[in-house]
């Protein structure tokens, strides 16, 4: 784990400044998808939007000097770099620690000249190519597998994406972030290089038709990786937040361990007394909080809610936002909801092709989860909240025992909870964070 260098990070402050001040838009979804790391994409329902927002409020200008910062868990240490200026001569490139620098000869050699049979993703960032690469040398050999993303000369909003994921990966390390392996900066060209995840997105395994289902114990653990990844941003000193976060983001090893992808929307967390960073609405339909979109005011809790969206995704088997639906079940929160709270009732949501083998405890507790992620921001818990009361159902020696869970019969309904934290039923024990000196809550 290499020194983490000196100096506050400017990435995000240079693009907010690239940002022009006009009206409000819908645009399609400009970067690859993350799937693209693994293998063909799903065809999604996923739209990128972007809004105008307020100017960034003023940030302290002092600089600060991070050093390498250590935050326990799962028994591992991970360091954390502050973020690299983006201005990005090459020399400055060259300077990220563990990252290799390729040439485009190399890359041709490891894709085979970016061969059309090694295309395995495409979209407004550019194209995602698989490629073969000596674990240890890194050069193009057989039998390593990685993927290599290409970016579109065309396309400044591409250029932008690169230079956050290149700073955000390059010096973020976890087990439950993919691997950035290098890059390339040589001419116009810009590419990426990165771990192989052999099986897929989340998406693809959750919506592809004729996809295996993944089982219930699969869902809570890539659910319980996920968290990790989202709770180390939000927990490190300079706290990032993700503003991406989705199912197509979510990457399966071959072992079915969960990484996050894709930081080309990643942004640096509110400082100093700053409640949260104004800055222009980014991400994706029915993924992104309400106040996000209304306001562009981001927090660490926007993706809270983004997480509660994909334990939906994970209990129903539904998309965030499906058009091929009618009325209120268009949208996977508006549509779920009504049935979070309450145990005799969670059963309608969960996802067929589970054939209740799932156990009921166990599901209402994650219903309940969900339901604290998508509420108003200010009745959210944080990341590592989240995280401890998913690690508890794993732990529970109760949860592992499928059991369908069946609506009472003759029995009246319950009345509505008056909160979305208080349950009309038995109480589910969500803790408050871990204590750690290492640790700090999200700000809400």
């Amino acid at each position: 784990m290499g020194n983490c260098l000196e100096g506050r990070s400017k990435v995000d402050k240079f693009l907010s400044s690239q940002t022009t001040n006009s009206v409000a838009n819908q645009i399609p979804n400009r970067s690859a998808h993350a799937s693209s790391l693994s293998g063909p994409t799903v065809p999604s329902n996923d739209e990128k939007f972007t809004s105008v927002a307020t100017q960034v409020p003023h940030r302290n200008a002092h600089a600060s000097t991070l050093s390498s910062l250590t935050i326990p868990s799962n028994n591992e240490s991970f360091t954390f770099g502050n973020v690299l200026t983006p201005k990005l001569s090459e020399g400055e490139i060259l300077s990220l620690p563990n990252l290799k620098a390729f040439t485009m000869t190399e890359l041709k050699n490891i894709t085979r000249n970016f061969c059309p049979d090694n295309l395995i993703g495409e979209g407004g960032f550019g194209y995602v190519y698989k490629g073969r690469i000596d674990e240890h040398t890194l050069i193009a050999l057989r039998p390593g597998v990685v993927a290599v993303k290409k970016l579109k000369p065309e396309g400044f909003q591409g250029h932008k994406e690169w230079l956050s994921e290149l700073n955000y990966l390059g010096q973020l390390h976890h087990p439950n972030l993919v691997k950035l392996i290098g890059y390339c900066l040589e001419g116009e060209n810009r590419l990426l290089v990165y771990e192989y995840m052999s099986k897929g997105s989340l998406e693809k395994h959750l919506f592809k038709k004729g996809a295996r289902p993944l089982s219930w114990a699969i869902r809570i653990r890539v659910a319980i990786d996920a968290a990790r990844g989202l709770s180390f941003l939000h927990n490190s000193e300079q706290q990032v937040i993700y503003r991406d976060f989705k199912a197509s983001n979510i990457l399966l090893d071959s072992e079915f361990n969960a990484k996050l992808s894709d930081f080309g929307y990643a942004k640096e967390g509110p400082t100093g007394d700053n409640t949260h960073v104004s800055t222009r609405v980014m991400g994706t339909k029915g993924y992104a909080a309400p106040e996000y979109i209304a306001t562009g005011r981001l927090t660490a809790k926007c993706d809270v809610y983004s997480f509660g969206v994909v334990l939906l995704e994970l209990l129903s088997g539904r998309r965030a936002v499906d058009k091929t639906k009618v009325g209120v079940e268009q949208n996977l929160v508006d549509w779920a909801k009504p049935y979070l709270g309450d145990r005799r009732k969670v059963f309608r949501i969960m996802d067929t092709k589970l054939e209740g083998q799932y156990p009921q405890k166990g599901a209402f507790m994650v219903a309940i989860l969900a339901l604290q992620c998508i509420s108003e921001v200010k009745l959210r818990p944080d990341m590592s909240a989240v995280l401890h009361g998913l690690e508890q159902h794993q732990a529970d020696k109760h949860g592992s025992s499928p059991s369908h869970p069946e609506q009472p019969r003759g029995s009246s309904p319950s009345p509505r909870p008056q909160s979305p934290l208080t349950p009309n039923t038995a109480a589910v024990n969500i803790s408050s964070p871990l204590k750690s000196p290492l640790l700090k809550s999200s700000p809400g």
